[in-house]
C-alpha cells in the first residue's frame, strides 16, 4: 500500500470517524505491508493497535478495499520507531534530575505512549452495582489530595472498565492538580523502557526519573510476571514512590495472589492498599452503557436512530465483554451510515450475525423451553402444544420472547419450533411480554430469573 493510497483512504475515514476520532486513532497510524490478503499498519503500542482493531478495523478494512488493494485482515504491529510524534501522557519534565540534559532526552523515550482517550472520562463512565466500589475510590484518588491508600489495584476481566478508569484518573489529575507528574505507562512499556536504560546504560536516568513522579499509573501489571529484572526494578520503584508518600495505581486482569510467576514479596506490595475488584456486569450495567454510547455515536452519525428494543436486545445478547458490545454499537453505526438504512432489528441482527452467533452457543431454542416449563412447572407439550389455557400460554409467550432475545433464530423459525406456530403469532406474544414486563412486577422477576439461570 502507498503512502498515496492511504492518504486517500485516510481523507475517507476522517469523514466517517470525525475529527476527534481521526486525530486520535487514525493520524498516527504508519502502513506497511499488503501480503497473503493481510495489511501491516504500523501502531506506537499494542494498546493503540488493540483499541483500533477492535473500534475501527471493519471501516478500515473497507476503505482499503474500496481503494482496490484486496484486504481480508489486519495485522497491527506495534513500531514505535516508524510512528512519529507518538503523544505523550506525562505532564511535565522532571526539574530536579541530576543531569538535566540528559534527563531531558530520555524523558521522551520513557514517557512516549499511548494516548489518553477523550472519551474515557469520569463523566461516561456508567456506574452500576458491578464497579460502584471501583468507581468511588479512583474518584478519591483522583481528586490528587493526601494519600489514602496506596496503591489502589484495581482488578477485572478484559472489557469491564479498568482502563476507562485509569484513564479518566489520569485525564482529572492532570485538570486538577497541573503542577503534578502524573506518569501512565503499561506494565509491559515499563519492561521496553527498562531494557532500553540497560541497553544505552542509563539506569541512573530512569531510576531518577521513575522515582520522581507525583502518581505512577501502571496499566496490566501481570505482564512483568515471570520477568525477574524487571520485577525487581518495579520493586524498588514501588518502595521508592510510596516511602515519598507518592500515590500509585494499578490495573491487572487478576488479583495480584492469582498472578502466577510474580514474585511473592510484589504481590504483598500490591495487596498493601486497596484492593478492588470490578465484577463482571450485569444486564441494567449494560443497557445503562449502550444508551450512554447512542449519545457518543449520533454526533458522529447525526440524524441516526436506533429503533425501540435494539439496545435491550444487545444487552440481553452480548453479556461477556463491554469492549465487544461497544464494538458492535460501533459497528451498528458505521454500517446503517454506509449501507444508508435505519438502525433497527433486522440491520442489527444481518450486521452482527458473527457477533451473535458466537454468543448463542450456549443457548438454544430447547434449552429455553425447558427451562420455561420446569420454571412454570408444567409439561413441556402442554407449553408447546395447542392449548390456550392461561396457565400455558403466558409461559409460552414468556419463552417465546426470550428466544427472541436470547437467540438468532427468526420469527418463523421461533414459531415453528412453538408446534409449527406463524411469526405473527410469535411476535404478538413477543409485544405482550414487553409490555407487561413494564407493568407487571411478577412477569419481570420470571424474566430476570430466566435470564440469570439461562445464561448461568
Amino acid at each position: 500500500m502507498t503512502h498515496e493510497q492511504w492518504g486517500e483512504i485516510r481523507q475517507r475515514l476522517l469523514k466517517t470517524v470525525g475529527q476527534n476520532n481521526y486525530k486520535n486513532w487514525i493520524e498516527p497510524i504508519i502502513p506497511g505491508n499488503v501480503e497473503a490478503g493481510i495489511a501491516t499498519l504500523n501502531v506506537p503500542t499494542n494498546f493503540f493497535g488493540n483499541y483500533v482493531s477492535q473500534n475501527f478495523s471493519d471501516l478500515i478494512l473497507h476503505e482499503i478495499n474500496a481503494e482496490g488493494i484486496e484486504v481480508s485482515r489486519l495485522n497491527f504491529a506495534m513500531n514505535p520507531e516508524k510512528v512519529a510524534n507518538a503523544p505523550a501522557l506525562a505532564t511535565k519534565a522532571v526539574e530536579n534530575s541530576p543531569s538535566k540534559t540528559a534527563a531531558s532526552e530520555s524523558r521522551t523515550d520513557i514517557t512516549s505512549t499511548a494516548p489518553l482517550d477523550p472519551r474515557f472520562s469520569f463523566d461516561n463512565f456508567v456506574v452500576g452495582k458491578p464497579n460502584e466500589l471501583a468507581h468511588a475510590a479512583a474518584r478519591r484518588v483522583a481528586e490528587g489530595g493526601p494519600v489514602t491508600f496506596n496503591p489502589l489495584f484495581l482488578y477485572g476481566g478484559v472489557g469491564l472498565g479498568k482502563t476507562h478508569l485509569m484513564h479518566a484518573i489520569a485525564r482529572e489529575l492532570k485538570e486538577r492538580k497541573p503542577e503534578m507528574t502524573v506518569l501512565y505507562l503499561s506494565a509491559e512499556q515499563f519492561m521496553y523502557r527498562f531494557v532500553q536504560a540497560l541497553r544505552d546504560r542509563k539506569m541512573l536516568d530512569f531510576k531518577d526519573l521513575f522515582r520522581s513522579v507525583d502518581v505512577l499509573m501502571v496499566d496490566d501489571v501481570q505482564f512483568i510476571a515471570g520477568k525477574d529484572s524487571t520485577q525487581e526494578e518495579f520493586f524498588h520503584t514501588f518502595n521508592a514512590l510510596v516511602d515519598q508518600n507518592k500515590q500509585i495505581i494499578i490495573s491487572a486482569d487478576r488479583a495480584p495472589t492469582d498472578i502466577k510467576d510474580l514474585e511473592e514479596r510484589v504481590q504483598s506490595r500490591l495487596q498493601c492498599g486497596l484492593v478492588v475488584d470490578l465484577h463482571p456486569t450485569d444486564y441494567e450495567l449494560r443497557l445503562g452503557i449502550l444508551q450512554n454510547k447512542v449519545e457518543a455515536q449520533q454526533k458522529t452519525y447525526p440524524g441516526l436512530d436506533v429503533a425501540d428494543g435494539v439496545l435491550e436486545f444487545l444487552a440481553h445478547r452480548i453479556t461477556s465483554n463491554v469492549r465487544v458490545l461497544e464494538g458492535a454499537l460501533t459497528r451498528l453505526f458505521a454500517f446503517a451510515s454506509l449501507v444508508g438504512r435505519e438502525i433497527d432489528m433486522d440491520l442489527t441482527q444481518d450486521c452482527l450475525v458473527d457477533i451473535l452467533r458466537s454468543s448463542e452457543r450456549k443457548i438454544t431454542v430447547e434449552e429455553i423451553q425447558r427451562k420455561v416449563s420446569e420454571h412454570f412447572n408444567i409439561r413441556l407439550s402442554d407449553m408447546i402444544g395447542p392449548k390456550r389455557l392461561r396457565s400455558y400460554a403466558r409461559p409460552r409467550q414468556i419463552a417465546m420472547y426470550l428466544c427472541k432475545q436470547l437467540t438468532t433464530r427468526s420469527l418463523p423459525e421461533i414459531g415453528r419450533r412453538f408446534g409449527g406456530r406463524d411469526h405473527t403469532t410469535v411476535m404478538h406474544g413477543v409485544r405482550r411480554i414487553e409490555e407487561l414486563k413494564q407493568s407487571d412486577g411478577q412477569i419481570a422477576e420470571d424474566l430476570e430469573l430466566l435470564g440469570r439461570a439461562l445464561k448461568g
